[in-house]
């Protein structure tokens, strides 16, 4: 949980505070929070207020996108940070095409992961 680039800041065209997602997912901030810290969500602080958000598309029908912990998982394991990770999810690939991050919301999973544990060789 750290400030955030301003070029990965431009990456991303959503953010979502933490009661705002916590709402969505209809459970308690401090699940949210947990989340975060298991690593399943990447909150970063930015604003005004140096406040937690998360990219807003990390939630999508009132859950946590389908295939997002085991992309963050697998990309943790290449050695990426979090603003790393931000990155590469907000990133155009025209092979896909769209984002990493569209890619997932669009069920497109298996692809991302495939990517992403290419990027460990």
């Amino acid at each position: 949980m750290t400030e955030i680039d301003a070029n990965i800041d431009a990456l991303v065209p959503a953010w979502l505070y933490l009661p705002d997602i916590a709402e969505m997912l209809d459970v308690e901030v401090t699940r949210v929070r947990q989340l975060v810290k298991e690593g399943q969500l990447i909150a970063v602080r930015r604003g005004e207020n140096n406040a937690l958000q998360v990219p807003a598309a990390f939630i999508q029908d009132g859950k946590v996108v389908k295939g997002l912990v085991g992309t963050l998982t697998l990309l943790r394991d290449d050695g990426f940070s979090d603003e790393e990770m931000l990155e590469w999810l907000f990133t155009a690939d025209p092979t896909l095409p769209g984002t990493p991050a569209q890619a997932l919301g669009e069920n497109r999973g298996t692809e991302v992961k495939r990517r992403a544990q290419a990027l460990a060789v």
